[in-house]
């Protein structure tokens, strides 16, 4: 029900709001000038025209495709291209994205299930419904842009991998590239993930197999409940106070591990030791990464077309803007005079690490700014996106406004990494 609730909800803003901009700017907007015509060339069958201002594959014109012919299965059955191209509209062509945005919002609802089992389903429902109005989500639900139909697959791509379906992961990570070739750092991050959850569950089995060479009924429960939840959470979590950790058994020591660069010995150490299971269990994913990488030696470069407006560059200011855009998003939780309150106190708690790391972050931040602030041609000629007046008008609004927003963007960092740090030791 939890759903079908998702879907109903993000269908009930988003159908009205697109027959709205539709009607407003019923004709290509912004980037869908390249989009739309590159899809009613598929449409009519045309799958050798390319227009080389395209950066990305074309996994968005196929999903159309099976889209409008599942609307249209009469013209897709005779295979009558004269018969399918009228209804590649731009209209129609958009509703691929609110079709998509539904589909994020479903799977939103089962990660949230799937991290937090004790959520409850309509918490799971609440929250998924928030997310699916995030700023920069929701205006793209609109357009004819890859960016929706890249998240649908991507949260697929992770939900398979916390599930343990590997080779359906890897399948939603080819798929993803096909939208967006940058997708291939969130397939390598989930891959790695699932890889530690993997040696983790096979660190406890052994562990279980060692005190018990013939587990009962109930250790099996135990054993699976442990796994479901380790693969659930997905990121690496400190089990210190778990009874198997307290009795000193991880990873063959006798005493737990506390520290990150002790962890990430012992992740190092267990996948070291497991190596032929996690290689052949993971496989799926350096299938799609070789594959990938024969592709950009063959294309020779990672974006398709234009590619002297797109050259691979150090943009290390754009972490800084991802924590504030982020902290910004979640204004009321991370904005407030107890949030700051809250960062000051845990401060003073650990005055000489807090200092230091403070020190570290804003003279890396400034280092970010000053050398690696990077203005896309595209971001200076286009006044029709809301990034072109943040740069205009905000960061190079005087020279100093970028160095300025420094302890913003520390800040942002700290308090995102605090609440999540919270967050995993709960």
């Amino acid at each position: 029900m939890g759903r079908l609730a998702v879907a109903a909800a993000v269908a009930a803003w988003a159908i009205p709001i697109a027959a709205l901009v539709d009607s407003i700017v019923p004709d290509p907007y912004m980037d869908e000038i390249f989009h739309v015509p590159q899809a009613q060339h598929y449409c009519r069958g045309d799958f050798l025209t390319w227009d080389p201002m395209i950066t990305t594959p074309p996994g968005l014109y196929y999903i159309s495709l099976a889209y409008l012919a599942s609307l249209f299965p009469g013209a897709w059955a005779i295979k009558v291209a004269e018969a399918f191209d009228p209804l590649c509209t731009t209209a129609l062509l958009r509703s691929t994205n609110v079709i998509m945005a539904m589909v994020c919002g479903v799977l939103v609802h089962d990660l949230l299930l799937c991290i937090k089992p004790g959520i409850g389903k309509t918490k799971a429902t609440a929250y998924a419904i928030l997310v699916a109005l995030y700023p920069v989500h929701w205006f793209f639900t609109f357009l004819y842009y890859t960016d929706v139909a890249s998240l649908a697959s991507v949260l697929a791509m992770y939900l398979s991998c916390l599930k343990k379906r590997f080779w359906v992961s890897a399948l939603f990570g080819a798929l993803s590239i096909l939208f967006r070739q940058t997708n291939v750092i969130w397939m390598i991050f989930f891959a790695a993930n699932g890889a530690i959850a993997y040696v983790q569950d096979l660190s406890l089995s052994d562990c279980l197999s060692d005190e018990n060479s013939e587990p009962t009924d109930k250790s099996r429960t135990e054993v699976s409940d442990r796994d479901s939840k380790v693969s659930a959470l997905g990121l690496r979590r400190r089990r210190t106070n778990h009874p198997i950790s307290e009795r000193g058994v991880v990873s063959g020591s006798t005493k737990s591990h506390t520290s990150f660069t002790e962890e990430l010995f012992d992740i190092g150490f267990k996948i070291w030791n497991s190596k032929c299971k996690v290689l052949i269990t993971f496989a799926p994913f350096a299938i799609v990464l070789v594959a990938f990488g024969a592709f950009i030696i063959w294309n020779g470069g990672i974006v398709l077309g234009a590619k002297e407006a797109h050259v691979v560059s150090p943009h290390f200011a754009q972490l800084l803007y991802f924590g504030l855009v982020s902290a910004t998003a979640l204004l009321p939780w991370h904005f407030t005079p107890g949030r700051v309150s809250d960062l000051f106190h845990w401060c003073r708690k650990n005055k000489t690490f807090s200092s230091l790391a403070m020190l570290i972050a804003l003279g890396l931040s400034f280092v970010a700014v000053h050398l690696f602030s990077i203005a896309h041609p595209y971001l200076l000629a286009d006044n029709r996106h809301y990034t072109f007046y943040i740069w205009r008008k905000v960061i190079q609004a005087r020279w100093m406004m970028k160095y300025i927003l420094i302890p913003l963007y520390v800040y942002s960092w700290f308090s995102v990494i605090n609440i999540l740090g919270k967050l995993l030791r709960s």
